[in-house]
């Protein structure tokens, strides 16, 4: 007999984002580099690898114009255990991620109208991990949502990580779209690029700006009970 999963029992809400300022959020380098923004992104019909900002609120806008352009985000708030729900834009050929616990990256990227056999590199990847099981992606220009269930790694008093399975972070669910991407994957390690590229019982969440343009809003995260 199979036995279910219990759904967790969560702490309340977190909105990571007001909406209104990034006052809550830190850039990965100097700041002079930072092309985030706060407004409403639309794809640029002119130029539709670019995004615009039609001015005011709601929406994180990373308006780089090119690879290279900006740099990453991550929220002062830090999480272990959790559900991380959110809402993102990419314009045509662009590529994020999102970073969860600021180490665990899974792709953002335009990979609408791809067929054929996903990669480790196609929106819904766990980057260089695992690929997702289908292509649930948008057109471009559209917004899409993320769904992700988190289990962060385990530590003992001394601050080891334990070890074995046991020890090791688990993205239990990944949804983008409503279209299961993974269930109970294990991650060996944390994926390269992160905020501290180590392992640790809580972090925050990054969303990769040195890539290409993206926009991000409702992000939430809801704790898992202790």
């Amino acid at each position: 007999m199979r036995i279910r999963n219990l759904e967790p029992k969560y702490d309340d809400a977190v909105l990571l984002f007001d909406g209104k300022s990034l006052d809550d959020w830190h850039v990965k380098g100097e700041s002079s580099k930072s092309k985030w923004a706060v407004g409403k992104a639309k794809m640029s019909q002119e130029n539709p690898n670019m995004l615009l900002n039609e001015g005011g609120s709601g929406e994180m806008i990373n308006l780089a114009a090119r690879h290279g352009d900006s740099i990453d985000i991550y929220s002062d708030r830090k999480f272990g255990d959790c559900r991380i729900e959110l809402q993102l834009m990419v314009p045509k050929g662009s590529n994020s991620g999102i970073y969860v616990m600021g180490e665990y990256e899974i792709q953002v990227l335009d990979s609408w109208g791809r067929t054929g056999k996903m990669s480790g590199g196609d929106m819904g990847a766990v980057y260089g991990a695992s690929p997702p099981s289908i292509n649930a992606s948008r057109r471009p220009g559209q917004w899409q949502k993320y769904i992700i269930d988190f289990k962060a790694p385990r530590f003992d008093s001394a601050g080891n990580k334990r070890p074995g399975e046991m020890g090791k972070a688990r993205l239990l669910r990944v949804e983008l779209n409503d279209q299961l991407l993974h269930e109970n994957l294990v991650m060996d390690k944390e994926t390269p690029g992160g905020v501290e590229n180590k392992e640790s019982p809580s972090g925050p969440l990054m969303f990769q700006g040195n890539h290409g343009p993206v926009a991000y809003r409702n992000i939430v995260v809801k704790p898992v009970k202790k």
